[in-house]
C-alpha cells in the first residue's frame, strides 16, 4: 500500500448506522482520528436522526435520506468552519445518530410504597405499576439535555428519570383525585390519561414523547386487603339471622343422607340454634346494672287460653294492650319452642309486661 492509498484510508467516505441492539437511543459514528471526505455519502435510514457536532456545538441535524456532504449540505457547519467559498478538503465532526423509533412494553413502578389518605380506611400506603412506550421526538434536545458525549446511550438509561417523573406525579394524581381505595381499579384509565397529562410537559423539555401510558395494578397492604375481604364477606351474608337458618338447613340436608349421624346433626343443629339465640342477645342486652330482661325477638308470638277455648296469636305488644281485661297473671299462654302451656307469670317476657302497666285508677 503506498503512501497515498493510506491517506486515502483514513478518510470517511461513507457515513451510516445499522442498529442491531434494539435498545440503543443515540450511537456516536466511530470516526477515531479520520477526518470525513468532502462528497462523503451519509445515509439516515426512517426511525433515526443524524446530528452533527462541531466542537461541542450542535450544527447541522439531517432527516432519513441520502446526502452527499457538500457546502449546500451543511449550511450551519460551513458557516461554523468558516468556510465562506465552499470547501473541497476533508474535515472534522462528531456524528450521532438518534433512534426516534418507539420503545414500547417499558416498565415503571413505586419502589416505596405511596401514602394516601383513604375515606374508608383512613391513612393507607399503595403501590403502583405500569408500563409505557416512549420516542425521542426532538434529537438536538435530547443530546443536550441527557445525552451528552455518551458514545452509546440506551433506553436503561434513560429509563430511571422517566419512572422518577411518573412516580412523583402518580403521588400527587392520587391525592387530587380522592378516589376511594375500593374504587381505583375502575379509575385506572382516567387516573392514568391525567397522569400522562402531568408528566408529559417534563418529558418534552428533555426531547422525549410519552405514549400508550398505562396503569396496570394498584396493590395496598395484606392487612388492608384482609379489611376489603371482611367487608365483602359480610356484606356477603347479609342478614345474620337468615344466614344461621341457612346453614343450619344445609346441615339437615346432609343429615338426612347420612342416617347413622343424625343424633350428632340434632346436636349441631342445638348449638346452632343456641350460638344464634347468644348472638342476637348480645346485640339486644340493655347497659349493666338494668333489671329488666333483654327485648324479644322480632316475630315471637303468643297463644292464649281463655274460657277453654285457644285464642291468637297475639304479638308482645298486643298482649301488653290486653292486660287487665283478657290477659291476667294465671291465664294459660304457648308459643313456639315451649314444651307446654305455661301460666303468664311464669313467662319472663309476658312477665315483665305486668310490672309495666300502670294498676286500675281508685275509685273517687
Amino acid at each position: 500500500m503506498s503512501i497515498f492509498d493510506k491517506i486515502r484510508g483514513e478518510f470517511i467516505d461513507i457515513i451510516e448506522w445499522l442498529d442491531d441492539t434494539q435498545d440503543t437511543i443515540v450511537y456516536r459514528f466511530e470516526r477515531h482520528n479520520n477526518e470525513i471526505k468532502y462528497g462523503a455519502q451519509l445515509t439516515v435510514r426512517e426511525s433515526q436522526v443524524a446530528v452533527f457536532v462541531n466542537e461541542g456545538v450542535i450544527a447541522d441535524v439531517f432527516e432519513p435520506g441520502r446526502y452527499e456532504l457538500e457546502t449546500q449540505n451543511l449550511p450551519i457547519l460551513t458557516t461554523l468552519k468558516g468556510w465562506k467559498y465552499g470547501f473541497n478538503s476533508p474535515f472534522k465532526a462528531e456524528v450521532y445518530f438518534v433512534n426516534t423509533k418507539r420503545f414500547t412494553d417499558l416498565k415503571w413502578g413505586t419502589s416505596n410504597p405511596v401514602m394516601m389518605r383513604d375515606q374508608d380506611f383512613g391513612i393507607v400506603r399503595v403501590r403502583a405499576f405500569g408500563t409505557y412506550a416512549m420516542r425521542v421526538c426532538d434529537a438536538a434536545t435530547f443530546l443536550r439535555e441527557l445525552a451528552g458525549t455518551d458514545w452509546q446511550f440506551t433506553v436503561e438509561e434513560v429509563q430511571e428519570h422517566i419512572r422518577n417523573q411518573i412516580v412523583s406525579s402518580f403521588a400527587e394524581g392520587v391525592a387530587k383525585a380522592q378516589i376511594p381505595v375500593i374504587d381505583l381499579a375502575a379509575k385506572y384509565s382516567d387516573l392514568g390519561a391525567t397522569l400522562l397529562d402531568s408528566v408529559a410537559p417534563g418529558m418534552k423539555e428533555v426531547g422525549i414523547e410519552l405514549l400508550n401510558f398505562r396503569i396496570e395494578n394498584v396493590s395496598v397492604p395484606e392487612e388492608v386487603e384482609a379489611a376489603i375481604d371482611k367487608r365483602s364477606s359480610m356484606g356477603a351474608v347479609g342478614n345474620l339471622q337468615a344466614y344461621t337458618q341457612f346453614q343450619a338447613a344445609n346441615a339437615m340436608e346432609k343429615a338426612a343422607e347420612n342416617p347413622g349421624g343424625l343424633g350428632a346433626a340434632g346436636i349441631g343443629m342445638g348449638v346452632g340454634a343456641a350460638m344464634g339465640q347468644a348472638m342476637q342477645g348480645a346485640f339486644n342486652q340493655p347497659a349493666a346494672g338494668g333489671q329488666a330482661p333483654p327485648p324479644v325477638p322480632a316475630g315471637v308470638q303468643f297463644h292464649l287460653a281463655i274460657d277453654g277455648s285457644q285464642h291468637g296469636p297475639f304479638t308482645v305488644d298486643q298482649l301488653k294492650g290486653m292486660i287487665g281485661s283478657t290477659l291476667h297473671p294465671d291465664t294459660l299462654v304457648w308459643t313456639a319452642g315451649m314444651p307446654e302451656w305455661k301460666k303468664a307469670s311464669e313467662v319472663d317476657v309476658i312477665k315483665a309486661l305486668f310490672g309495666s302497666v300502670p294498676p286500675p285508677l281508685p275509685p273517687q
